[in-house]
């Protein structure tokens, strides 16, 4: 499977996605940590991809959704964008009624 394809299945796959430097529990720099942070306050759960342990979606990424830098928020398959939109939806409260009716749309399977 080629990057782009990953990518593509990656936010088909993830109704909530955040391409991010590092991890939520362990940033690798102040934007992705401040994305992180206003999705974990949201309260629901969120899939991320860390790029910097993905180097060629590092590279793709940004001309596949024509968005320059990281992190990048896609809800429900659309760049949603980046560090300050994510922070401005948030205190807003915009970015906590866009996930918590996506993630009411995709609830995810009980555990056995």
């Amino acid at each position: 499977m080629d990057t782009i394809e990953k990518i593509k299945t990656q936010i088909s796959e993830n109704p909530i996605l955040l391409y991010m430097k590092g991890s939520p529990k362990f940033p690798s720099c102040g934007f992705s940590a401040q994305a992180s942070q206003a999705l974990m306050n949201c309260g629901e759960p969120f899939a991320y991809v860390d790029i910097l342990q993905n180097p060629e979606i590092r590279a793709e990424l940004p001309k596949y959704a024509n968005w320059p830098t990281f992190p990048q928020l896609w809800v429900e398959g659309e760049l949603i964008g980046g560090c300050d939109i994510i922070i401005e939806m948030f205190q807003q409260g915009e970015l906590q009624t866009l996930i918590k009716e996506t993630a009411a749309k995709h609830p995810k399977p009980e555990q056995a």
